[in-house]
């Protein structure tokens, strides 16, 4: 049983002088983590690929808000970002929602030369999180949380023998991969924070099945009309709103007395919907020694050190 029966927007405290950064906030899930944190009073930063977009999400949210782009599957992007944030708001950073995803698209290259999902996914909430730890140490008790999925357990492990899927390409399993790399990345990260004495929080979030734009790129960048109109019916049937599907990030993000690593998801039947609570996650997402690795080939791919030292 969850210590937070029905646990919904009205339970986030007061977020007042607050900042945060949520990436993929212009529509979907990370739109509604976006307004409901800043009206909690928190000042938030939509990081998005499109600033147009961006900009027309913030203009429907009450609060202070303000939009810089950001392409995760670039990584001078990503860099440019990091530091311009920083320059702009040099007391530090209090949240950080690794909230952008893309799901089964066919296979398609960054623009460092990278699998698209993994790239988008992991690596460049990877390079961003690194890029932003001074902020995040500058404030006390700041919290990373990074949005995942019950994917996650479509795949046995991460293959790292074909990392960018050069010698097969399954678009699920891909996505399914890059979920779990979400989840062993807070994994390691909290692990590497607590040796440091680092007193930030790393936590995961999936929103189960929610009705938002996620599930239609991929038919619609295929030209697959019927797997479209398929989609449509299912999202209708089954997804809950996005609003819904943003209670488990709002919950990590600022839920009291949760411990490191903490990985949350809806609590109805098969996590497909439902109110926040804690969750379990797959055998391979608990894999340390995985963990280790894909940190190392983490920071390879980025060229990003974490200052723990």
């Amino acid at each position: 049983m969850s210590a937070y029966p029905r646990w919904t927007e009205q339970d986030i405290p007061d977020l007042t002088g607050r900042r945060v950064i949520v990436t993929g906030a212009n529509s979907g899930i990370g739109a509604e983590t976006a307004r409901a944190l800043a009206e909690h009073g928190a000042e938030v930063t939509l990081a998005v690929r499109s600033v147009a977009k961006g900009q027309a999400t913030a203009a429907g949210i009450r609060g202070a808000t303000e939009v810089r782009e950001l392409d995760l599957a670039n990584l001078a992007s990503v860099r440019a970002f990091a530091a311009e944030w920083s320059a702009a708001h040099p007391s530090g950073l209090d949240l950080l929602i690794n909230n952008a995803g893309i799901m089964a698209i066919p296979r398609t290259l960054s623009a460092d030369g990278y699998e698209m999902q993994l790239a988008t996914n992991h690596l460049g909430h990877f390079a961003l999180t690194g890029l932003l730890l001074p902020a995040l140490v500058a404030i006390p008790k700041s919290r990373v949380v990074t949005v995942s999925s019950s994917a996650h357990r479509m795949v046995r492990g991460m293959n790292f023998d074909d990392l960018m899927g050069e010698r097969k390409y399954g678009r699920w399993n891909v996505y399914g991969q890059s979920k779990l790399a979400n989840l062993l990345f807070t994994a390691e990260l909290q692990h590497r924070l607590d040796a440091a004495g680092m007193d930030i929080k790393a936590m995961a979030a999936h929103p189960g099945y929610s009705n938002t734009n996620l599930q239609h790129a991929s038919p619609a960048m295929r030209n697959a009309g019927l797997e479209m109109s398929i989609t449509k019916v299912m999202n209708s049937l089954i997804g809950q709103s996005a609003q819904m599907g943003a209670l488990p990030t709002l919950f990590a993000a600022t839920a009291p007395g949760l411990p490191g690593d903490t990985y949350v998801g809806p609590d109805g039947p098969a996590e497909i919907r439902g109110y926040p609570r804690v969750v379990d996650r797959t055998a391979a997402a608990k894999d340390r020694r995985a963990a280790e690795r894909l940190w190392s080939i983490s920071e390879e791919l980025t060229g990003v050190h974490y200052p723990f030292d």
